[in-house]
């Protein structure tokens, strides 16, 4: 069973202009991406998957693979299935060009629970919280499960809502924008119109789910950041450098 990981590089973007070619710590972002992504055992190829020159002329730079698809695509899910309409593999990983400290044994959790069942069409990462912050934030996205570990739902909102303890301890999962796909699902669902909840929430993955499609969502203890603002690659560039710095000390 082959399996390929795809990072969708879009150059334009409306708060960060630019933002996968941004530095940090003297190498552009999607570099930090790739670099981490080729950790994971479990995929046979990485592809950056660019919609412009100057990012394929970038990874082709530091030795990445690159493949440029169109500028029309509405989303990543969109970029990532034009890759898998033109290369052969049982699986594709979807992961985030803009999340520079993805953790590869996280990638190699998602590629395995697909490996092994081959009933799972689409699966995605989840990571346990406790902290009211990013309870509260609407950029990060939470999940609920059924007994099955199926995703019930998908929100920005605080997901779930404690009644009984507004201001008390809360316990939930943070969804990282990382997705498997069967070649066939993937072809499938970007090929559906937006649905009302994906409207609502700008969610793509509620497409599926407003489909009727199970998503299965692995708990995994290895957190991502995404990179939106100024403000969040100054903070990513500070979390790397002690990272750095505490295995330098033997921390970690």
């Amino acid at each position: 069973m082959k399996i390929i990981g795809v990072i969708p590089a879009r150059l334009g973007s409306t708060r960060l202009h630019e933002k996968v070619l941004k530095l940090i710590h003297g190498r552009p972002m999607i570099q930090h991406v790739w670099e981490r992504v080729r950790q994971a055992g479990e995929l046979a190829e990485v592809i950056v998957a660019c919609d412009d020159a100057r990012v394929e002329t970038c990874v082709l730079g530091f030795g990445g693979k690159a493949a440029l698809t169109s500028k029309e695509h509405p989303n990543g899910s969109s970029r990532v299935a034009e890759i898998a309409s033109r290369f052969e593999a049982d699986i594709f990983i979807n992961i985030q060009g803009d999340e520079p400290m993805i953790h590869p044994s996280g990638i190699d959790e998602l590629a395995r629970a697909m490996r092994q069942d081959s009933s799972v069409q689409v699966a995605t990462l989840a990571v346990p919280r406790t902290d009211r912050e990013d309870y509260e934030n609407p950029n990060v996205v939470k999940v609920v499960r059924n007994q099955n570990g199926d995703a019930l739902y998908f929100s920005r909102s605080p997901l779930p809502y404690y009644r009984d303890s507004a201001a008390g301890p809360v316990s939930y999962l943070k969804h990282l924008g990382i997705y498997g796909y069967r070649r066939n699902f993937l072809l499938q669902f970007v090929g559906w119109k937006t649905s009302s909840l994906e409207a609502a929430e700008k969610l793509e993955q509620l497409r599926i789910l407003e489909k009727g499609f199970p998503i299965r969502v692995l708990e995994t203890p290895y957190d991502s950041f995404s990179v939106d603002t100024a403000e969040d690659l100054q903070s990513v560039e500070q979390k790397m450098k002690n990272l750095r710095e505490k295995k330098v000390t033997g921390v970690i």
